[in-house]
Formats: structure tokens, sequence, C-alpha cells
């Protein structure tokens, strides 16, 4: 029995890229199952394929130009042959004898030039003999390992399996799955009306899709995934509607019925972008930019911990939002397309659900306004954000103490328009950073300056400026941390850290006086 490795060049599956062979195979697959199909599906029946077709060219190729040995058969006299068992070489037969042995019967010698001095003799006309078995391929190679292939390569094959498909218009996916277009069933107008009338008499939604299949008496001889699927296309193409469900789940929602400030970013979570040179933030600076993990920060991800603490800064707060940021962003649900997916935020304490919705593309959870107001929060205060016990919930905390008055940064809007930060004793119901934190007795008066500031465009560096004064007048040094001006220059400009760091750290006229505290130098400043 022959064994005859094979194997494939070893960056193969690295510089891996659909080839019209694929294409073929893969519509093919999906006429043949009738259902839709997620990229994973798709490429480990794919991948089997690929394998199939490399062994056979590979089989191809080391039998072109000649005939495979086998001791059963006569040759002749200048016949290419080619050997398995040497590893496919080729020779040609130079002469041809009896051989001698009577325990055989008569059988031919057959003598094979390899190329220079290298000749042999082999057995021909022989029935019976090992070699005459039929040969049997033997994969020692990995990459020609099916199983092996996608446990090393699965995510950027993914990849480049779903990059390939987005450039053929033959094929079409929603909700991560992926089918062939001319399959789909013919869905109307007239059951896109109905679907919008459903989804109208239910608030907006969301509702799953087989939902509404049967409450708009959509019927078919196709199979039932793929009518779920011809809907989901349907209602895809159609901007009254918008997918709202979380990863493997597929929920519709009216897009006229959204909140506002799902549809667009509330004012204060509004962010124009500052450059600046991240080069200027020193390790220090960095670790605080971690601390205070804002959503607008370039970090990267953080250790999926299953509850995280943070503070409230104003925009959240008064937006009824939560930001998406590196420790908070996978304790929320996600989805493989749906730039916003509607979910249930669960109070801890209470186990009352409020509707809240992730916005991925702009990077916030909205909701929480009424929770905010309901247990008395303020700018600063310390939530508890956990993960839920069932999938698509979120688990919230308010960190609720008994009322008491407390002395707090106080912010207060002057008769210019102008903003002035004081100490006052305030009623406060939950714990707090004592640095972050800052009462707003007049939110309407803010919302004044959000307004005032969109329209003026005061140039950030002023604004800075004009905040540092107020807070130095609070400190008996003049001292005013990093973490306290991000805090307050937030109640009236939305801004990360990075460009706040990085103007204190640039400026002559701020000086550092340890532990990020600084000090502004009226004297030394053009402002």
């Amino acid at each position: 029995m022959v064994m005859a490795p094979l194997s494939l060049r070893e960056d193969y599956w690295e510089s891996f890229e659909l080839q019209d062979e694929d294409i073929e195979f893969i519509y093919a697959h999906l006429l043949e199952v009738e259902e839709p199909r997620t990229p994973k599906e798709l490429l480990e029946v794919l991948v089997a394929e690929r394998i199939r077709r490399e062994i056979q060219a590979i089989e191809a190729s080391r039998n072109a130009g000649g005939e495979v040995y086998l001791p059963k058969e006569h040759y002749q006299v200048n016949q290419t042959l080619i050997f398995p068992a040497f590893g496919w070489k080729k020779g040609v037969v130079t002469g041809v004898r009896p051989g001698e042995n009577p325990d055989l019967g008569p059988f031919d010698v057959i003598q094979v030039n390899f190329g220079g001095e290298d000749w042999r003799e082999f057995a021909a006309g022989l029935a019976e003999h090992a070699l005459n078995q039929p040969k049997r391929i033997e994969i020692t190679e990995k990459t020609l390992d099916a199983a092996w292939v996608l446990e090393q390569y699965e995510e950027d094959l993914v990849a480049a399996l779903e990059e390939g498909l987005q450039s053929h218009p033959d094929f079409v996916r929603i909700a991560g799955r992926w089918f062939a277009r001319a399959l789909l069933v013919d869905i109307n107008v007239g059951h896109l009306n109905l679907a919008e009338a459903v989804l109208d008499m239910a608030g907006g939604g969301p509702l799953p899709t087989e939902e509404l299949l049967a409450q708009i008496g959509l019927t078919s001889n196709a199979k039932p995934k793929l009518l779920e699927f011809s809907l989901d296309m349907a209602l895809q193409e159609d901007g009254r509607f918008d997918e709202v469900g979380s990863t493997g789940k597929v929920l519709w929602y009216l897009q006229r019925l959204e909140p506002e400030a799902v549809k667009e970013p509330p004012i204060t979570l509004r962010y124009a972008g500052i450059d600046y040179d991240r080069s200027m933030l020193s390790q220090e600076m960095l670790a605080l930019e971690q601390l205070l993990d804002d959503e607008l920060s370039p970090l990267s991800g953080r250790d999926n911990l299953d509850e995280v603490r943070l503070s409230l800064i104003y925009p959240h707060w008064r937006a009824g939002t939560l930001p998406l940021s590196s420790r908070l962003r996978h304790l929320f649900p996600t989805a493989y397309e749906s730039p916003r997916i509607q979910f249930n935020l669960v109070d801890g304490d209470s186990g009352e659900k409020l509707p809240g919705w992730v916005v991925r593309n702009k990077r916030y959870v909205y909701g929480l306004k009424e929770w905010y107001e309901k247990h008395n929060l303020i700018p600063g205060s310390i939530i508890r954000v956990k993960r839920g016990k069932k999938p698509g919930e979120v688990l919230i905390y308010s960190d609720s103490q008994r009322s008491s008055r407390e002395w707090i940064r106080t912010v207060l809007v002057g008769s210019d328009g102008g903003l002035v930060f004081a100490m006052l004793k305030q009623i406060v119901s939950s714990n707090f950073d004592e640095r972050m934190v800052i009462a707003v007795p007049d939110v309407e008066a803010v919302d004044q300056v959000w307004e005032k500031g969109s329209k003026e465009h005061s140039t950030f560096e002023r604004v800075v400026v004009s905040i540092v004064r107020e807070l130095a007048k609070l400190n008996p040094q003049g001292h005013v941390h990093a973490s306290e001006l991000y805090a307050a220059l937030n109640v009236v400009r939305r801004c990360p850290p990075g460009p706040i760091l990085a103007l204190l750290a640039s400026r002559p006229w701020f000086v550092h006086v340890g532990d990020l505290h600084f000090r502004y130098v009226e004297a030394e400043s053009p402002a």
C-alpha cells in the first residue's frame, strides 16, 4: 500500500483569499441547504472543500507527464513512469528483460533511470504484489487538517471570507448570516406596511421576525428560516425599520419611534475633536487617563471584569447615559452590524427593568435619566455596573447612602452667562468621588451655557484657563488637580482627558506642583 504524503506551502492559510471556485462552491452550498449560514458555518465547509481541491491538484500535478508505476502492468523502453513510493519521482524505462523466480511465475524486470547514475530495477507484469493496491494518501501535514486549520486561523479566515462575499452582489447578509440573493422569497410593499403597523401597535418594538411573520400573515412553501431571512432582508433595506437585536438575535424597531437621544447624541455628548500631542503626556498622566476611562480616550481593551465602578461626569448624568468605555463595553450587548441595540437595564436593588439602548458607533448607553433622578445622583456619584444573569441584561447599582449635607463643589451660572464654582453645602444621597463631584442646582441655566458655547466656539485653551481660575479659588494653595479640571470642564464642554493633560503639560503658565496638581501662573499667561 503506497503512503503518499502531501503538503501545502507554509503561508497558504495566512494568505487566504476567496477565489472564483470558492464563490461558486459557496453559492452552490447555499442553494443546496436553502437556509442562511453564519460565516463560521460557511468557513467549515469551505476549508474542507479547499483541502479536497488542493489534494486533487497536487495529485494531478504529480501524475502529470507519466504513468503511475504498478507492478501488475507491462512497460516499454522509453516510457516515463512515476513512483509514489519514492516521493513521486519520475524515471524512464531503459530496458526490459524476463524475470527469474519459479515461485512467482512469468514476469518482467524493468530497468529505470531516475537521472544520471541513479538506476534501479522493478518488477513488471506481476499480478500479485502489495504495490498493486490503490495508493492511500497520508495527510500528515497540519495545513491539510481542517480541524487544525480552523483552530489556528478561524478569525482571519472569517474576515477574508466576509470581505470576499461583500464584494459579490449575489450574496446578502443580515444579523451575521449570509444567503444567495436569488433564493430570497419576494416580500412586497404590502407586507412591509403591515409590519410597520404591527410595530406601531407595539410602541415601536422590539419584535422578533417570527412574531412579525405570524401577524402579517406571510406564508410560503419556503423553509421557515429562509422566510424569516427574506423578511429580515426586506426590512433592512427599508428605512422605516431598524434592526436592534444583539449578536445572534434579530429584533425590529420602528426608527421614527426610537428615542431622539438614540438616533442623535445629546448635545452634552458631542465631541468636536481636539488635536493634541500625546507624547506630552507623562506616565503619571497616562495612568490617570486609564483610571478616568473616558469612552473618547484611545484606550485598549481592559480585563473582562464582571463588575465595574465608575464616577459619573456631567455629560452622561445630564443625558441619562453611561459611557461605552474600555472597562465597561464588554458588559453590554453587541451586534454584528446594528449600530443601535435595545436591551434591558436592571436596577440591582429593586429588580426593576428599564429599557436601555447601546449606541455602538457613538460609544454610549442610553436609558438611565429617570433612574439617576430616582436615586438623586449627581455628577461625581459612584455607580456600579454588573454583568446580568440573563443574556441581554445589565445590572446597575447606585451605591446609595442616607442623605446628608456635604460641602462640595457647586457650579453656578452668573448673570453674564459665565460659570462660577463655589464650595457650598448640598444634600447628597450617594457615595461620590471627592475630586469629581459637582452639584448643579440650575440645570437649565447650564443648558443655556452649552447652547451658547456651541454657537460661539470659544477656544479650548481659553475655556480651560477660565475653569482653572475658578477652581483655584476653592483651594487655599490655589492648586487644581487634573481630574478636578476634567470633571469641571465637562460641565460646559465635552472633552476626554488627553487634550486637557497635554495642554497642562505644554504651557508654562500651568506649573506642576506634584501628584498631578497644577498651579496657574497669571503673569506667565497671555490670556
